[in-house]
């Protein structure tokens, strides 16, 4: 087998299809499938085999697609790295998984200067102009011959990304060529797949399950690396002149659009990746009342894991999210198994744990395992490290991270929900829950309407025990500013302390 086999099997049912689109150009399937061929023999021709593992550093475009399913056509690994990754922990992933060769644009081979782990990589290939000690990548223009791709097994590795855990030290999860076929197969059930749709990329990944799909990708003309700094502009003309129908990406790229005023007509969106808070989503459907909106559960190790249309909440559900019950996230996908594990906190609350084809069985090396992996009646299944229940629909609702939930008395309190309910407030921008010097605190950013923190106080009596404080601003994380940025909250904290 070979995950390439599909985009050979929709190259030959409609070559003159859009497969993907960027700011430079467009290729056809057909294009693509022989772009992919060629490059596959151009790796092979400068000394790299089946299994050899080959980084990858290129900004998101079409070229990035054409090296990776080359790679994938061949046999080998890809090495993907988030560009944003702190140097000290490019360097850990780097050392758990040691490349064979590097392939890169010029900007990136001045790694090669400062990571040593890079410098000590003896084939590379760079992309885009010139670099000493390294090959150029070849581009097939002109001719079309097509190849079969290498035949590998299922759990052969065909792309390895990193991820950290409670230790914050990176974990290296290599997907087989089985787990994205499978995780394809899951993902056409969240996100509904359909065959000559048009798609606005954001999340990277998904490129490949929509090329699996016969749909065109348009790859957004933004930063991928920060989606709350859109462009909304740049995107909207993209999204006319392409005729987009559909976009999965995060919440807060949705919040950017929207906030600024100027909103893509997609008929679907479908959003994850971080909390989805239902004031958003609610926000966003009033105004847009046509389109369909979807959110989606998962995480690096189990995507998807569950979702929900977002017209099928009801009021009932909305009341229940508002009163601080928790953050409904819909059922599971028909490929996840998932279960409320044990807790020390409830009898009905626990941490989520998850098996199927499409979740990750073990980290390479099996570093990182012994933190979320288990065994049941001979199954492999992965601690999320969220805390949830499940209703009498058996559908899913979250409570936060397992290491948020703290005691006051007998009171367990799960700060989640309460963000989740704060933030449905018109006078609360963001919101967070925090123990902090003995003391529990509901920390607000307000947007500057009405009566301000004293309104708020009062609205949420019921949280007496947490002392209600208004902050200048609630810090999110830099590059999603989608999660609250907890340590950078505490340092705010502490300064206020120190008066």
């Amino acid at each position: 087998m070979n995950l390439i086999k599909q985009l050979d099997q929709r190259s030959q049912e409609h070559p003159e299809r859009i497969a993907l689109i960027d700011v430079a150009g467009e290729l056809s399937y057909g294009e693509l499938y022989a772009e992919v061929c060629h490059g596959s023999e151009f790796l092979r021709q400068q000394g790299f085999k089946l299994g050899d593992c080959i980084l990858i550093v290129e900004p998101i475009n079409i070229g990035l697609y054409i090296r990776l399913l080359s790679i994938f056509h061949a046999g080998m690994t890809a090495i993907i790295i988030d560009p944003s990754t702190k140097k000290s922990a490019l360097r850990s992933s780097l050392q758990l998984s040691v490349p064979d060769g590097f392939i890169g644009s010029a900007k990136a081979h001045l790694l090669r200067v400062t990571i040593p782990e890079i410098r000590k990589i003896k084939r590379c290939i760079n992309t885009s102009g010139f670099v000493p000690l390294s090959k150029r990548w070849k581009s097939n223009k002109k001719e079309k011959r097509v190849t079969d791709p290498a035949t590998v097994g299922k759990d052969h590795p065909a792309l390895i990304t990193f991820t950290s855990g409670s230790t914050g030290m990176p974990k290296a999860a290599c997907r087989s060529h089985g787990f994205l076929l499978a995780q394809h197969e899951a993902l056409a059930e969240s996100l509904d797949f359909k065959a000559g749709e048009v798609d606005l990329i954001t999340l990277p990944i998904f490129a490949i399950a929509n090329l699996a799909s016969g749909m065109t990708s348009v790859i957004a003309d933004t930063d991928l690396r920060y989606p709350a700094q859109a462009d909304p502009v740049k995107i909207n003309a993209q999204c006319r002149e392409h005729k987009v129908t559909r976009c999965a990406a995060s919440p807060a790229f949705f919040r950017k659009l929207f906030e600024d005023g100027i909103f893509p007509l997609f008929r679907t969106i479908y959003t994850g990746g971080a909390p989805v808070f239902p004031h958003l989503i609610d926000a966003i459907q009033s105004k847009y009342p046509d389109l369909n909106i979807v959110t989606v559960y998962g995480s690096t190790e189990a995507e998807p894991i569950s979702h929900i249309a977002w017209d099928e909440v009801s009021e009932a559900d909305h009341v229940a999210m508002k009163r601080g019950e928790g953050l409904l996230v819909g059922t599971a996908v028909s490929a996840t198994d998932l279960m409320i594990c044990e807790s020390d906190f409830s009898d009905t609350i626990g941490e989520i744990a998850v098996a199927g084809d499409h979740v990750l069985k073990g980290y390479l090396h099996g570093k990182g395992d012994a933190e979320t992996k288990f065994q049941k009646d001979g199954e492999i299944w992965h601690r999320t490290g969220d805390m949830g229940y499940l209703d009498k629909e058996n559908r899913l609702w979250l409570m936060g991270r397992t290491s948020a939930v703290f005691r006051i008395g007998d009171r367990v309190v799960y700060p989640f929900s309460i963000e989740c309910a704060v933030l449905h407030h018109y006078l609360v921008e963001r919101c967070a829950v925090v123990a902090h010097g003995g003391e529990f605190l509901l920390c607000l950013e307000l947007n500057g309407q009405g009566q301000g923190l004293e309104q708020v106080k009062a609205d949420f009596a019921e949280y007496d025990y947490l002392e209600i404080i208004q902050l200048e601003t609630v810090p999110m994380d830099k590059r999603h500013n989608a999660k609250v940025d907890y340590p950078e909250l505490e340092k705010i904290l502490s300064r206020l302390d120190a008066g």
